[in-house]
């Protein structure tokens, strides 16, 4: 999540001033025609961003307990103009801002422009325009202005008001700024400068494609002061552990849950505490220490956007600070609609990670009580406390037996198997029926014209009418025992090679639709997955989503049982990591079971959707670096990042095993797998680790070549090989020539040459952006020569 989008913080603090007193001027924040001025050549910069205002008006907004929060930019005079430059400083970057733009450096000129700023941006501006001279009011054009934009200025300040009162509150971050753009060439969109993000500068915008809204994120990096800075840990201001839900579930399935949960502040005091929770959940009250608490909530569409969830902002403001080092209770009353029913017995569990409140996804402990109807079965993840029956209702309370990050849930009309591999179980739920769009759609009775010949004639007779017995429905059931088997040796040999998972007994349950999720100690898995091939639709029959449905999904999911559940990623450019470490486990899985072979078709299958071609001739992978991660989530490929995030992500891990050798590779990944456990994982840092299992003498010792290349940047070679036999003396040569990527990529290639009754030998030749030639000196004429024989790299031979 990016906080400048989830909370524009600053570090001023007010008092006397209640949230809801601040949200109310918020609310009526409006433009002071008193406070316009004309301006030229005023310049100023926040980092890397830099404002041109070369003629125009500036009017600053009124002020909000006594600090301005706005202004804007009118280029409606003679002469009008204002600049914006940003220069990406990473290659990749430049390429991520040119595929949205047409150009590698931001340059827009604007004749209008909103800024809403958290930090010294009014201060700044003001001494930018006073050192060209006494400034001077411009009353009359400040009215037209203000008439003309205060509509513009209170929907932002309102959508971003959870925000705004929490900067006001004194949140203690350092502030931001924030410019909505009218570009000349590109139309609206936005720049921010974040000082409390990783990544403080952001340029994206609003787009549309398929009927569906987008944020496109053209580019994101950290400013100049920070850049190659090895970033420090930064601690929230608070944790919360030791969740006490308490949950019911009525007979229509809407949701009425309090939370009690502790408090633990970092530092001090805390006067807002920023919490997060599904949209689909309506808050009712919140206590702290026992006592009333103040509420406010308010979102904005481009955060709901660039956040990729369904999830609001609120806040709950104490009646009195609370100090550091002593924890204090938190509870929360809220209800909504989460779960939907989905057929016939069938239900939907929407919401599945935000359903309760929480500040951000963390470690926890937690104590559920579900109260729901008896005729149901309720899955979640825990030691069983309580289960009672009474009349029609029935209640569950399970412990979880150490900190979680997630706490979900699903029910259903299920059947059940359990399995145990020493000290680990699993459960394995299924529904008694699907949901209707799983349901064959033949009918009872069908028409059946009588024998006649290939052409009507008068007087032919009508059709007969027979009657069919009615089709069997697929039957989720069916492979049950087989599929809990299957779950259960893989999480036996996950364990065996990674450790204790996040929990020892792990709960899996349907979940309509095409895909699964991986919680600790609970697996959603889609209902293909428990249905046997032949009773799956058409479109899931091909052999690619045969294997995937079959033999891939339910082993992924499992693996996020370590990957993304005892290890997490640090950051939003890291998570690419976890479902990559998770897509390759289960490709483990299926070499296992099945073979090398097995594994390498799933590869092979991967490959050519990277290389897949849209309209334009781009190929998918082009779409941008695997470091991404949800970025690739855009109007321009909305189908990029799954491709990229898991197919290549899998190549990038099947790329460092062919390098390192299958032992060391396992021991790798045991290896990470213990020294992260319930902390968060970087790129950088699994570079670093993965660079310790390397033979003695690769050419590359600490990863930098290769993750520059794969993680950093796009781009899949094509390679082609051409050889020829040199008589005198005896020798072969080889010359290797790459094209379809920047003139920077290079890779290793290995060539193999095979000589009769002879072991056969590696040759490796570095590619660039000119043919690579080595020459072999050979005892004996080859009988074949192949080119990357063991498929060790993602490369598209000619």
């Amino acid at each position: 999540m990016r906080p400048a989008l989830l909370i524009l913080l600053a570090a001023s603090a007010l008092s006397g001033s209640t949230p809801g007193e601040l949200a109310a001027q918020i609310k009526k924040l409006e433009l002071d025609p008193a406070a316009c001025y004309q301006v030229r050549e005023v310049h100023f910069a926040r980092e890397d961003l830099r404002f041109y205002l070369n003629e125009g008006l500036l009017i600053f907004a009124k002020p909000v307990a006594g600090k301005r929060l706005a202004a804007v930019f009118s280029g409606a005079v003679e002469g009008g103009d204002a600049e914006v430059l940003l220069m990406p400083p990473s290659r990749g970057e430049r390429l991520s801002l040119s595929s949205f733009t047409g150009s590698p450096n931001l340059n827009e000129h604007f004749r209008g422009a909103l800024f809403l700023f958290t930090d010294d941006t009014a201060d700044v501006l003001m001494r930018a325009i006073q050192e060209r001279g006494e400034p001077k009011p411009a009353l009359e054009r400040g009215l037209l202005l203000a008439g003309q934009w205060n509509s513009v200025l209170g929907n932002l300040a309102s959508s971003f008001g959870v925000g705004l009162v929490l900067h006001l509150l004194g949140a203690g971050s350092p502030g931001m700024f924030y410019g909505a753009i009218q570009g000349a060439k590109l139309g609206n969109f936005d720049v921010f400068h974040d000082q409390g993000s990783s990544e403080q500068i952001f340029a994206g915008a609003l787009a549309s494609a398929q009927n569906t809204l987008f944020y496109d994120i053209w580019t994101s990096f950290p400013a100049r002061p920070t850049r190659g800075a090895k970033p420090a840990p930064r601690q929230p201001e608070f944790r919360m552990d030791n969740f006490r839900i308490r949950a019911q579930l009525d007979p229509e399935l809407k949701l009425s849950s309090t939370v009690t949960a502790d408090l633990i502040p970092n530092r001090g005091p805390i006067r807002v505490i920023p919490l997060d929770i599904s949209d689909r959940m309506a808050i009712r009250s919140a206590k702290v220490n026992g006592e009333e608490a103040e509420l406010f909530t308010s979102e904005s569409l481009r955060a709901n956007l660039a956040r990729r969830n369904e999830s609001a902002l609120f806040l709950v403001i104490p009646k009195e600070p609370l100090p550091a080092g002593k924890t204090a209770e938190v509870e929360i009353s809220y209800e909504g609609a989460v779960v939907r029913q989905s057929g016939r017995g069938v239900y939907f569990v929407g919401s599945r990670a935000n359903w309760y409140p929480r500040p951000f996804i963390d470690w926890a402990n937690f104590d559920v009580t579900f109260t729901y109807p008896a005729g149901l079965q309720l899955v979640f993840a825990g030691d069983v406390r309580e289960d009672r029956v009474d009349g029609e209702l029935r209640t569950t309370r399970r412990v979880t037996p150490a900190p979680v990050r997630i706490a979900g849930f699903n029910l259903g009309h299920y059947e059940s198997v359990k399995e145990t591999r020493g000290n680990l179980t699993v459960e394995v739920y299924a529904n008694k029926s699907v949901e209707p769009g799983l349901r064959r759609s033949g009918a009872d009775f069908v028409l059946v014209p009588p024998i006649t010949p290939p052409f009507p004639r008068r007087g032919q007779s009508q059709p007969n009418i027979i009657a069919l017995p009615p089709m069997a429905m697929p039957d989720p059931t069916r492979r049950l025992d087989p599929l809990a088997n299957d779950v259960a040796d893989a999480f036996q040999y996950f364990a065996t090679h990674f450790g204790p998972p996040a929990l020892n007994t792990l709960r899996v349950s349907p979940i309509p639709g095409s895909f699964g999720q991986g919680f600790p100690g609970l697996v959603y898995l889609s209902t293909m997955s428990y249905l046997n091939p032949s009773d799956r639709p058409a479109s899931a029959q091909a052999s690619d989503k045969d294997r995937f449905f079959s033999e891939i999904l339910y082993a992924h999911e499992v693996a996020h049982q370590w990957w993304g559940n005892a290890v997490t990623s640090a950051g939003a450019q890291d998570d690419w990591l976890m479902e990559a470490l998770a897509n390759y486990s289960a490709l483990m899985v299926v070499e296992r079971k099945k073979g090398a072979k097995a594994m390498q078709q799933a590869l092979d299958d991967f490959r050519q959707k990277l290389l897949a071609r849209d309209a334009e001739g781009k190929t998918v992978e082009s779409a941008g670096p695997i470091r991404l991660g949800g970025r690739l989530i855009s109007s321009q490929a909305p189908l990029a990042w799954h491709a990229i995030v898991y197919y290549k992500g899998a190549w990038i891990l099947h790329m460092l095993r062919k390098q390192m050798g299958d032992d060391l590779f396992l021991k790798m990944l045991g290896g990470l797998a213990r020294q992260y456990r319930h902390k968060r994982l970087s790129a950088r840092e699994f570079q670093a680790h993965a660079a310790g299992y390397l033979p003695k003498g690769f050419p590359d010792p600490k990863l930098e070549a290769f993750f520059e290349q794969w993680v950093e940047n796009s781009g899949i070679p094509e390679i082609e090989m051409a050889t020829q036999v040199r008589r005198t003396p005896l020798g072969l040569s080889i010359t290797v020539t790459q094209t379809g990527v920047s003139s920077e990529f290079s890779v290793r290639v290995p060539v193999e040459i095979q000589i009769p009754r002879a072991k056969p030998q590696i040759v490796w030749v570095a590619t660039g952006p000119e043919p690579a030639t080595v020459t072999v000196p050979l005892r004996a004429v080859p009988g074949k020569v192949a080119l990357d024989p063991d498929s060790s790299l993602l490369i598209a031979r000619k």
